[in-house]
């Protein structure tokens, strides 16, 4: 990296899938081809957990969610936590401590008790997001604030295109045409004037939270018409009806199955186009650097906060499902002396590494353990030493509330469900996940499958130890797992040599 610290442009979108980057050509990004072409993409980066809230929070703060303490969306009435825990830094604070500039436009949803003010950031424009005193809980007169006041629909009411009907609910809505989504353009334009007001020399850290490709997915017809009906096939996944999985997941896809599939189709058309009207406002901040002569000095990242089902096994949004496509984000990094000009990396990289890279990067020492690594090597060109060869999520639901966790690696995926049976895939053979290993019956007790499922509990155990998760609750009616904590752990409570 150049000798100078460098600056940094962040631009998180939420609900974009991990393939919707470069060098996946799944869909149309000139913007992030640009920054791919200048940089390093990587193409195996994964959320902690398939939600906006807990995926931020370890975005800024390097944990996982059972330290963080963020574990679902923090602004609804039956939220576990309505932000950090005590004691939680974030690399935002470390680096206005430092000198660096920290701007902030956009989407926060880390913390329903406070702002990105409180947390080191000057506002160029904020979200949607009110925040409330410590000690604030909803009452019954917040149901509006919290959803629960959205105008109930007709129960004889007839369903329209790309509509799902829920007696007594409001219609449901999957994709439409509208001008200016999610106001992002307002976040991008407010950013675009902190880039111009930007004092020479000084070292800034700019972060913009756009709202798409969120679902309902609305867009323009100019970016419509960039995406042919007859060319938008769905996944191969898309007929898995789920009866070898928990029944949750067969739940949440009936309520999708009241759209055709041409209507899937449109709504991935909608979704592509929506994803590409992100790129080019993300096309905005890289030229408003370069009109600045800030670009080559600034490291730049696109990435998102979860993916979307996108149609997948038949789902939309995302959820308690475990499945890739929820878990699987963008990541591209360019500009600002990164080694790369095209470079794909395919190891498993995590949200709660960029904490610790923009520290490492700008020469400031943190002084705590993060759960992440600084993915700096790989942006010089190399590759870290002793880099992780698998992956872990952490979930407990999103409002509707399910105890979850995974872990995968090349081979093998194991997902613990508490709330109904496991599942295990065979990654090599069946990447989209379709074939539950632990219900067709291939797995035994004692048998080869059952290895791997031990060989991931200890995996599991020993991921939970290192991250504060308490998931080895022995109680019988709670204890669901089929191999306890022992199997990771010695008589005195302490990992096994």
């Amino acid at each position: 990296m150049a000798d100078k610290r460098p600056n940094f442009l962040v631009f998180m979108t939420d609900h974009q899938r991990g393939d919707m980057q470069p060098p996946f050509g799944i869909i149309k990004t000139p913007n992030l081809d640009r920054l791919h072409a200048a940089g390093v993409s990587f193409t195996n980066a994964y959320c902690p957990s398939p939600h906006c809230c807990p995926s931020r929070a370890t975005f800024f703060s390097g944990l996982y969610p059972s330290e963080h303490g963020v574990w679902d969306n923090v602004n609804v009435s039956n939220a576990k936590s309505r932000g950090l825990c005590d004691g939680v830094r974030l690399f935002s604070e470390d680096m206005r401590d430092a000198g660096y500039k920290m701007l902030f436009a956009g989407k926060w949803h880390v913390s329903d008790k406070e702002g990105p003010d409180r947390r080191g950031f000057d506002m160029l424009c904020a979200h949607w997001e009110r925040y409330k005193d410590e000690g604030y809980r909803p009452s019954m007169s917040d149901w509006d604030t919290y959803g629960l006041g959205w105008p109930i629909s007709d129960p004889t009411a007839v369903r329209g295109e790309g509509e799902i009907v829920r007696p007594g609910f409001h219609k449901t809505v999957m994709y439409g045409e509208r001008n200016e989504p999610h106001h992002d353009a307002v976040m991008v334009d407010a950013a675009i004037r902190g880039i111009e007001g930007m004092p020479d020399g000084e070292s800034f850290l700019m972060y913009v939270g756009v709202g798409g490709p969120h679902s309902p997915y609305m867009v323009s017809k100019e970016f419509l018409a960039m995406y042919d009906l007859d060319e938008i096939a769905l996944p191969e996944s898309f007929t898995d009806t789920m009866g070898d999985k928990p029944a949750m997941y067969r739940r949440i896809r009936e309520r999708y199955g009241q759209l055709t599939e041409t209507e899937h189709r449109k709504a991935l058309l909608h979704y592509y186009a929506y994803c590409t009207y992100e790129d080019f406002l993300f096309g905005r901040l890289l030229d408003a650097l370069e009109a600045k002569g800030l670009l080559e000095s600034t490291v730049v990242i696109y990435n998102s906060d979860h993916g979307d089902y996108a149609a997948a096994h038949g789902l939309w949004e995302k959820g308690l499902p475990g499945f890739r496509e929820a878990y699987h984000v963008n990541s591209v990094v360019g500009y600002g002396g990164v080694k790369g000009g095209g470079r794909v990396v395919d190891e498993f990289v995590s949200l709660a590494d960029y904490a610790p890279t923009f520290l490492e990067m700008a020469g400031i020492e943190a002084g705590r353990r993060f759960c992440g690594a600084s993915l700096r090597p790989f942006l010089e060109g190399g590759r870290p030493e002793g880099w992780r060869t698998e992956m872990f999520t952490q979930t407990n639901g999103n409002e509707n509330y399910g105890i979850q966790r995974a872990v995968f690696d090349r081979k093998y995926k194991y997902v613990y469900n508490a709330f109904d049976y496991d599942e295990l895939y065979d990654l090599e053979a069946d990447p989209h996940e379709v074939r539950n290993l632990i219900a067709h019956g291939a797995y035994e007790r004692g048998g080869e499958l059952d290895a791997v499922v031990l060989r991931m509990w200890e995996r599991l155990y020993a991921f939970a130890y290192e991250n504060k998760d308490g998931i080895a609750n022995g109680y019988m009616v709670t204890a669901m797992a089929p191999y306890g904590p022992m199997v990771y752990l010695g008589g005195d409570g302490a990992p096994r040599k």
